[in-house]
């Protein structure tokens, strides 16, 4: 087996859902105690959240932090037992730096540095790649958790910032730098991607209008296990 590109923390735990509440309270049960884990994930998590299934949980690293475990990834069913589904919208933005630094990303070939976290006018996107006589390259990240008939398929709830994230995507273009949409997949059942358009029909036109723009679309399948998140190749992107 390959060495994963994100490791999760040391101490990992694997539990027992119980049930979400307020959106970023997830409870479950370990070693026989009701505990309470801290989930960043604020779309529905449609489909994961099924009781008694697994939740793998990590170890808070900031000290003296509320909750003491934070939701990485969550269990679903399958013929061999049950795969993970990773859950942790920080993922996609650390792997993005991951896949870069492993030359991984060859639509980014010749591109030598990349800032985390850049601002673009008033909004802020996951990345921005320079490198010597190659245009400006912003990549916004997404995490994917939803696959409806082997498709994976964004997003989980209505995005209204997922739109806006496109129009500024859209803006760049418009002004002859690259801009690229990096879907970052944390389940393995996947075979294809596109946009939900039965759960955000605004978003998936908005997806539509920023390829046809010249917004880059990479949809990155990404293995979830018990040390970390592996690559897993890209997948196609097809426009519903």
């Amino acid at each position: 087996m390959s060495e994963p590109l994100l490791r999760y923390p040391a101490g990992c735990r694997v539990g027992r859902l119980l049930r979400r509440e307020k959106r970023f309270f997830l409870y479950a049960e370990l070693d026989g105690q009701e505990v309470a884990a801290h989930t960043n994930n604020t779309g529905t998590m449609l489909g994961l959240l099924r009781r008694g299934s697994p939740v793998l949980l990590s170890p808070a690293t900031t000290p003296g932090r509320r909750l003491a475990w934070t939701v990485e990834a969550l269990g679903l069913p399958c013929a061999s037992g049950f795969f993970w589904v990773g859950v942790n919208t920080s993922v996609p933005n650390r792997l993005l730096s991951a896949l870069f630094e492993a030359g991984l990303l060859s639509w980014a070939e010749g591109y030598d540095a990349l800032k985390r976290e850049a601002v673009c006018g008033e909004s802020r996107l996951d990345g921005l790649l320079t490198g010597e006589n190659r245009p400006r390259l912003w990549v916004e990240c997404k995490n994917v958790t939803l696959v409806e008939d082997d498709v994976a398929a964004f997003p989980d709830a209505v995005t209204a910032r997922g739109v806006k994230h496109l129009q500024t995507l859209m803006d760049i273009r418009s002004s002859g730098e690259r801009a690229a949409m990096l879907y970052i997949i944390q389940r393995p059942d996947g075979r294809c991607f596109s946009a939900a358009d039965y759960v955000d029909a605004a978003y998936a036109d908005a997806l539509r209008r920023a390829v046809r723009a010249g917004v880059e679309v990479y949809p990155v399948l990404a293995h979830v296990r018990r040390d970390g998140i592996h690559y897993g190749g890209m997948l196609e992107y097809r426009e519903n």
